[in-house]
């Protein structure tokens, strides 16, 4: 999670907006807190003047009545306690709670406001006093009014509450803001990451990046780069290959005819005979194999260049390559027959069409037993084209179905072979855009091999 990029992000973002979320909720709670007490302390200031409003002389004797006004100022739905008490400079109470607590000795000219705990509650109190006159002698009459602070307690909190409400859904509204932006924005990363897995492992094309932002742009250039320099790796391999079998072709007739020439020779030993025999099939072997590793090597390089695209009719080329494998299969004892169904045009190359459907039959002739029988069937329906080549052979086991198309691999080293038959089917198949289906034959006996090509228009020629 942590390598997410989305994530890092995202923390990114809600790492500094909690900071500040807590900053600033932390300010508009002292905010708010300074505001109730503001606003009780006003409250206690005004009764405690209109209680000392009150205070007069009656008959030579200070008295106060208390008014309801001074003590209703405090209503509120929070049940505050309210206490006060009126008391003269020489401890004498006018009116009041007795043991309410009192503040330092106060200046006539001024309020005090002081915070108090008066039977296990917390108030907030305010003392003032008043000098009255009497005969020439100055009395002070202290007034003090208390109130517990549940009403200021819930004043703060209604007034900091809805900011740390609309922080948080700030938070939380940029949050999910960020998780939108961030999967529309990804999006032509995710897309060149499925282009990438999606792609044939030797389809060596650059990645678009005309839609990449231009952080992104570098990255994917410099994958693209290191394509490029494995494409120039993959071709020249590849040219390597057929310049190799190009150049072992000449010789190995060459060397083929020489020892045919010499086997013909009267007066040779049976075990120079014997070994000019065995030579000669290997070199037909080697030859066989250059032939296959030529046509390898440019089925190879159709898939990724464009191919000279004609309308090709199937049944045609697969006609001539019944009749071509005609005499290996007499040979072999093996009844080799074509269901024909045309027209099937396709658009292709006309040889690497041809070898297609010629390795699929050579392919089943040799793995076919005495007396077997193979069929090579071309067909058009639904939109495609499909070749088939269905044999009653051993057929092939399911575990090596899966690796049949790689080069080299054979699933039965009892025939003669070059393991590339079938690698060269499926090259040519994916420059041609086809499907190929690999299953049991009929009866769970032999192969039945079928590639499906897109069907093209019976006349004209097909864009590249």
């Amino acid at each position: 999670m942590t390598n997410s990029l989305r994530m890092r992000l995202l923390w990114w973002l809600l790492v500094p907006l909690a900071l500040y979320v807590f900053v600033t909720g932390k300010a508009e709670y002292d905010n708010a807190r300074r505001t109730a007490d503001l606003v009780q302390d006003n409250q206690l200031i005004s009764s405690a003047r209109m209680i000392a409003g009150e205070v007069e002389w009656v008959d030579g004797f200070l008295r106060v009545d208390v008014p309801p006004a001074a003590l209703e100022i405090f209503a509120s739905p929070y049940r505050d306690q309210v206490f006060y008490s009126v008391r003269v400079d020489d401890g004498r109470l006018l009116a009041g709670t007795p043991d309410f607590p009192q503040h330092a000795v106060l200046p006539s000219d001024r309020a005090d406001h002081y915070d108090a705990q008066f039977h296990g509650q917390s108030v907030r109190a305010v003392g003032l006093v008043r000098l009255m006159y009497d005969n020439g002698a100055t009395h002070r009459v202290r007034v003090t009014v208390g109130k517990t602070v549940r009403s200021r307690d819930a004043m703060a909190q209604q007034l900091w509450q809805p900011q740390l409400v609309r922080q948080i859904e700030m938070i939380v509204l940029a949050v999910a803001l960020a998780c939108i932006g961030l999967t529309f924005e990804l999006r032509p990363l995710m897309k060149v990451k499925e282009d990438v897995a999606d792609r044939d492992p030797m389809q060596l094309e650059p990645i678009r990046v005309e839609r990449l932002h231009t952080e992104l742009r570098p990255i994917v250039e410099a994958i693209n780069q290191c394509i490029a320099r494995l494409g120039v790796q993959v071709a020249a391999q590849r040219r390597f290959i057929a310049d190799a079998a190009h150049q072992l072709r000449t010789p190995l007739t060459l060397l083929g005819t020489q020892l045919q020439f010499a086997r013909q020779q009267d007066g040779l030993n049976p075990a120079l005979d014997e070994a000019l025999a065995a030579m000669h099939r290997s070199n037909r072997s080697m030859v066989g194999l250059t032939n296959k590793l030529l046509l390898l090597a440019q089925a190879e390089a159709a898939d990724n260049r464009q191919l000279a695209v004609e309308t090709v009719d199937l049944v045609p080329l697969a006609m001539d390559v019944v009749e071509d494998l005609a005499l290996l299969a007499q040979a072999r004892d093996i009844d080799l027959g074509a269901e024909l169904n045309g027209p099937a045009p396709v658009a292709g190359h006309r040889g690497l069409l041809q070898a297609l459907i010629a390795n699929l039959a050579e392919n089943a002739i040799r793995y076919t037993g005495s007396g077997g029988h193979v069929t090579v069937a071309v067909g058009a329906h639904d939109g495609l084209v499909t070749v088939s080549v269905l044999d009653d052979g051993p057929g092939i086991p399911a575990e090596s179905r899966n690796r049949v198309f790689e080069p080299f691999f054979r699933a039965s080293t009892d025939t003669e072979g070059t393991g590339l038959g079938l690698a060269i089917v499926r090259e040519i198949a994916d420059a041609h855009h086809a499907e190929i289906v690999l299953k049991p034959g009929e009866g769970g006996k032999g192969v039945h091999v079928s590639v499906s090509f897109p069907r093209a228009a019976a006349e004209g020629r097909q864009p590249a």
